[in-house]
């Protein structure tokens, strides 16, 4: 048996040898010495080089939010959950050894190929030591929410940028839900420490903000509540949690909320029972060759089965709104979520300006938006982009820097991100990432149709989420080149 730790692996080459992995709880034990080495320990720098025209076809990654979901259901199942498609980044690997250490016996049968033999709801155990979950916000602000479903102390930690991130929008409410935060660093973050009631108490919650990690919290630990469980949010957030709830036996209902928004609601204490799941292609990892495709001249690339679920297809719709030549072909239904095979060629790009209900949609894409904006002519306007300055790094701010870097003229106003798009940039700066994955690949992209070479400080922290990415790029025709003296 092979158990995985943290150990760097080189970008876009194979994370595992072919034999099986297993996690059980009795033979993985996460260590109580607090978060792993940082990736900005040891940074791997990297150019992006004018490319010639990219051509070809990749599927890439499986979907992370999916991929997460998939494993957490897999473990509140009763029974064997068969994964296939599955992310096999750092980000979902953390998740799935939490499982594990829950009591959910976690085991990898091939590529993408996994197994998840659950303990139910109300049935997991307490972890032997800290959970760390690495970069994954997503992993432990969905798993305190499970946590808080079963009468057990967990604590929670993970590397120094997760350590940042804001997690008293998730306490909030599971606190209400009766869940004790027993220990927790300044302003609720990470380390922290919670401990879930023999009785937790259902409520109705109105998120703050459209955010599918509390809203999903709260109905996984509703799942453990007698009664109904209800989130209401003014603005839609993606809703793989309510998916997946179906498709594992809950009881959910959902109505429209206002203009924009949802009212969710749960029947606490199902019997969840095992279902398959197969993962679609992230189409938040399909921006990537997608904009590249589309500011490189010449290009026209196939992003094969990526998930086309509406509330996930904010930069699709801006891309053609500013005159991207993109087609959905081949469009069907997987494992629940509907698929698309996604055809793009370069095309000439004009500015548009992307109204702020569109966020929910497209959050983690603005990055590579702002790229697609620089080689648009004209003013694309980005609004209402608060939640950026709270992800891996402040993405806001990091965006900036990044057109600075690039030439590009550029400004925040308020929460509002302005381009003032020429059809090119100059490139030849650095790029400062901050440990942030989407930073990073979103100016390798960029740096494929500059007029000089665009360096990245860092990509070793790529692997959270698109391990393959340097080779799939690399298979399309894009020249990235990695190390200090790469771009002489």
């Amino acid at each position: 048996m092979l158990v995985l730790g943290r150990a760097p692996v080189e970008a876009g080459q194979p994370r595992f040898p072919p034999q099986r992995i297993q996690f059980r709880k009795q033979d993985f034990v996460m260590s109580n010495a607090g978060p792993k080495a940082d990736h900005g320990a040891n940074p791997v720098p990297a150019f992006a080089r004018r490319s010639a025209a990219l051509k070809g076809a990749v599927r890439v990654p499986g979907d992370k939010s999916v991929s997460h979901r998939s494993l957490i259901f897999g473990t509140l199942a009763v029974g064997e959950t068969r994964i296939s498609g599955l992310l096999e980044g750092e980000d979902v690997l953390n998740t799935a050894k939490a499982c594990a250490a829950l009591g959910a016996t976690v085991e990898r049968l091939g590529e993408g190929e996994w197994r998840v033999e659950g303990v139910g709801v109300g049935g997991l155990q307490a972890p032997e030591g800290v959970l760390d979950f690495g970069n994954a916000g997503t992993g432990s602000r969905l798993m305190m929410g499970v946590v808080a479903g079963n009468p057990i102390a967990a604590t929670f930690d993970g590397d120094a940028s997760l350590r940042k991130r804001p997690m008293r929008r998730i306490l909030d409410p599971l606190e209400q839900m009766g869940v004790q935060v027993v220990d927790a660093a300044e302003g609720g973050r990470l380390p922290l420490t919670l401990k879930g009631p023999r009785e937790l108490v259902p409520i109705t919650y109105e998120s703050p903000v459209a955010s599918a990690q509390i809203k999903s919290a709260v109905l996984l630990a509703g799942l453990g509540a007698p009664g109904a469980t209800t989130v209401i949010e003014k603005e839609a957030s993606r809703d793989h949690t309510e998916r997946m709830l179906t498709h594992f036996g809950a009881e959910v209902s959902v109505e429209p909320y206002g203009a924009h928004g949802r009212k969710v609601t749960l029947k606490g204490r199902p019997e969840l029972k095992p279902a398959p799941i197969r993962v679609p292609a992230d189409p938040s990892s399909a921006a990537f060759p997608l904009v590249a495709a589309l500011i490189v001249p010449g290009s026209e690339v196939v992003i094969e089965g990526v998930m086309t679920n509406p509330l996930r297809t904010g930069l699709f719709i801006t891309l053609k709104e500013m005159g991207a030549d993109i087609a959905f072909e081949n469009e069907r239904v997987e494992g629940g979520e509907s698929v698309a095979d996604i055809r793009v060629r370069a095309s000439a790009l004009h500015g548009v300006e992307v109204p702020a209900e569109r966020a929910p949609s497209m959050i983690d894409e603005y990055p590579v938006l702002a790229v697609a904006a620089a080689f648009a002519t004209g003013t694309t306007r980005m609004n209402g982009l608060s939640e950026l300055r709270v992800k891996e790094s402040d993405r806001l701010a990091a965006v900036a820097d990044g057109l600075k870097a690039a030439g590009v003229t550029h400004r925040i106003d308020g929460d509002d991100l302005i381009v003032e798009g020429a059809g090119r940039a100059a490139g030849g700066g650095t790029v400062a990432t901050h440990m942030d994955h989407r930073i990073a690949m979103s100016f390798l992209v960029m740096g494929l149709a500059t007029d000089k070479p665009l360096k990245v400080d860092d990509i070793s922290f790529i692997a959270t989420s698109f391990p393959t990415f340097l080779a799939q790029m690399r298979a399309l025709g894009a020249d990235i080149v990695e190390g200090v003296e790469a771009a002489a």
